[in-house]
């Protein structure tokens, strides 16, 4: 039997996390092409740094936004700028911080891992501190 190999992109359908579906009313062309912008970057990234990661939290509608703990009311996962990849050993982190030239050359910005155990928050819009590595 054979298998097909792991993908080593992340797809749309792990951003939206079956949100196009529940939510396709709220899920306008202009978000739909910041996801397509988001996970691009976010998939050079992960290949330049030989990782694979899960979506923990890809695009969330303001209203389930509005639920999650600590979520941001502006939070960049509601206009799909931003994502929060799977990093329980913290290797991406790591990675993202003694690298943050590639950071910038793809046009990304990282939550401070301090802030984020367990996964990487990365977005392709400036936080308001205009810094690579922010803090929330």
């Amino acid at each position: 039997m054979i298998t097909k190999p792991r993908s080593t992109v992340l797809k749309l359908a792990d951003y939206y996390m079956g949100r196009d579906v529940e939510y396709r009313s709220e899920l306008s062309r202009e978000l739909r092409a910041n996801a397509r912008d988001t996970l691009r970057r976010v998939n050079r990234l992960l290949k330049r740094a030989g990782m694979m990661r899960k979506v923990s939290s890809g695009w969330r509608p303001a209203a389930l936004n509005a639920t999650v703990p600590g979520a941001a009311s502006g939070s960049k996962h509601i206009s799909c700028l931003a994502i929060d990849l799977e990093d329980r050993d913290g290797a991406l982190d790591a990675w993202c911080m003694a690298n943050l030239p590639v950071l910038e050359e793809l046009g990304l910005w990282l939550e401070h891992p301090d802030a984020t155990r367990g996964w990487c928050h990365l977005q392709t819009r400036p936080p308001r501190s205009g810094n690579r590595v922010f803090e929330p």
